[in-house]
């Protein structure tokens, strides 16, 4: 099930081409990931481990501009091993114009040791 939440593009966002900036997406493309797992997944979990990316391929579709509404919605593609495959993609909310797609490798860690660590059926459960 996808997590989503509304943007809305303010000054800070915006490039020399007053388009919103690469890096402000990769911003929020870590953003919601973070919020998506603070909020699904129970401290006792989130105590324990911790996750890193691996590597974001992201595809800008269309630029956004100034207080342009963005509705950004992830999910989990798959998960094997210790790696999570976490879809993100922001859509104009009025004109439904997909803006960005990202793909990310996430790897789970053992929260001490930040050695990687199989994903368990629970977390796996958490986002199925």
């Amino acid at each position: 099930m996808p997590f989503t939440k509304r943007i809305k593009v303010s000054l800070e966002d915006l490039d020399d081409l007053n388009h919103v900036n690469n890096v402000r997406y990769v911003q929020w493309i870590q953003d919601i990931s973070k919020e998506h797992w603070t909020k699904m997944a129970p401290v006792e979990i989130q105590n324990k481990v911790i996750w890193v990316v691996l590597k974001h391929t992201i595809e800008y579709k269309s630029p956004a501009i100034l207080n342009d509404p963005i509705i950004v919605s992830t999910y989990i593609e798959s998960s094997k091993g210790p790696i999570s495959i976490r879809i993100v993609e922001m859509f104009h909310e009025i004109t439904n114009t997909l803006l960005v797609r990202s793909s990310t490798e996430w790897c789970l860690l053992n929260k001490d040791t930040h050695k990687p660590i199989r994903i368990s059926e629970d977390i796996q459960r958490i986002f199925s």
